[in-house]
């Protein structure tokens, strides 16, 4: 191997990426970009979706709902299986049943169809994030290098919630509601053609068997948590929301107690006595509690309280995807000069701030205040995930690259899902 760190080569005793590595990363983006296309779109789609479809309040909650609560349900057991059958085969039986999930939606008849639908697209989207991050995680071992990678994957994100509104709402002007899922069928395609020749396949050395019970344990946990708080959220807090929520953390508490008695746990319990590891997963959940609520009620205030079109909706978002874009990749050049966790604390206090802003919207309040107010949330919040994310990855052994990086997306769709809620 070369020592020139322009094609790979070692920086003392850590070898680095070369070109195979860094081509690689591209087509990892892929799937990435998909994942926030399709949360974008979905926002936008919904008034036209409640035209046609004419679903209950509930209903409408559900789709909004299901493909984040059955993620981040999904995720931990994903992440298992990645590091057992292989992290690119993983990759790609996903592509391909998220591929044939978003045809299913795009074609649902009515509100129950599509829950179903978007609910299979969960479960298929639980496989792209975890197989992604610890794809990365062994591909990209020094930790400047790797810091890189998760601040231009963390940017997939943020491209294709740039071009999510833009395609869907182009498409949503001229085509019915359900175009919009079919947006990342050539993205799929690409990663199925593509996948097999340029990534290489990683898994545990020693993986052991699939502990079924433990991954039915994980779900179990998740999400009745999840759904007792949306019952909250939507009829107040009662003593079924309640029961919803003892179950989730009683199933909770017995999935921890018996990851501590096995010789090969679905989740090393270990990892959550690293300081770096618990808080930037704590992090991470609150940072994307906000955030995913904050963009859901700016789509929605574009288009119900403004009455912008779905097209004019998805140009005002742009800024904000731009702040996306701008703090993904500028976290790892901050971090050459700062602290990392110096760079969160300006992160999470600019995201601060831009939500106060957020609390002064009114029915007279310019769009451009909204906007200016959403850029600014995404500039903030951006850095504080592509860091906390790098310290998640990085403080796991590489054979449990896979069980980490589905901690870490768990914590962020957990996150999500109850902003959401």
């Amino acid at each position: 191997m070369s020592d020139d760190p322009r094609f790979g080569g070692k920086v003392g005793q850590v070898p680095l990426a070369g070109r195979r590595e860094w081509i690689g990363l591209a087509v990892i983006a892929l799937p990435c970009l998909l994942y926030s296309m399709d949360l974008t779109v979905m926002n936008l789609a919904l008034p036209a979706l409640s035209r046609a479809l004419a679903p209950t309040s509930l209903e409408l909650l559900w789709i909004v709902d299901i493909y984040g609560f059955l993620l981040a349900g999904s995720l931990i057991t994903m992440g298992m299986l990645g590091d057992r059958i292989g992290r690119r085969r993983l990759l790609l039986i996903g592509a391909a049943a998220f591929e044939a999930a978003s045809i299913l939606a795009a074609f649902s008849t009515n509100a129950r169809m599509l829950i179903f639908t978007r609910g299979l697209l969960g479960v298929a989207g639980a496989t792209l994030a975890p197989s992604t991050l610890s794809l990365i995680r062994n591909m990209f071992l020094h930790p400047r290098q790797r810091t890189l990678a998760v601040g231009i994957w963390a940017t997939s994100f943020s491209v294709g919630a740039a071009i999510g509104p833009l395609v869907g709402g182009l498409l949503l002007e001229r085509f019915w509601w359900g175009s919009a899922f079919l947006i990342g069928a050539p993205v799929m395609l690409s990663l199925l053609l593509l996948g097999p020749h340029l990534l290489p396949e990683f898994r545990a050395a020693a993986p052991g068997r699939v502990d079924w019970f433990s991954a039915a344990l994980s779900a179990l946990a998740i999400l009745p948590l999840i759904y007792g708080v949306k019952r909250a959220a939507l009829v107040g807090f009662g003593v079924l929301p309640a029961l919803w929520i003892v179950v989730g953390v009683t199933a909770f508490g017995i999935f921890i107690g018996r990851q501590r008695t096995l010789r090969q746990p679905m989740l090393d319990i270990r990892l959550f006595r690293i300081p770096a590891f618990t808080v930037s997963l704590i992090t991470n959940l609150v940072s994307l509690f906000a955030t995913f609520g904050a963009f859901l009620f700016i789509a929605q205030y574009l288009q119900q309280v403004l009455g912008l079109s779905p097209l004019r909706a998805g140009l005002w978002t742009t800024p904000s995807a731009g702040g996306f874009i701008a703090g993904s990749l500028l976290a790892p050049l901050l971090t050459r000069q700062l602290q990392a966790a110096h760079v969160v604390a300006l992160g999470l206090a600019l995201a601060a701030g831009a939500l106060m802003l957020l609390t002064q919207v009114g029915l007279a309040s310019p769009v451009t205040f909204v906007v200016a107010a959403g850029a600014l949330l995404a500039l903030g919040v951006s850095p504080v995930v592509t860091l906390s994310t790098d310290l998640i990855v990085g403080s796991a052994p590489a054979d449990r690259a896979g069980a980490a990086s589905a901690i870490s997306e768990t914590s962020t769709e957990l996150g999500g899902a109850l902003g959401i809620a």
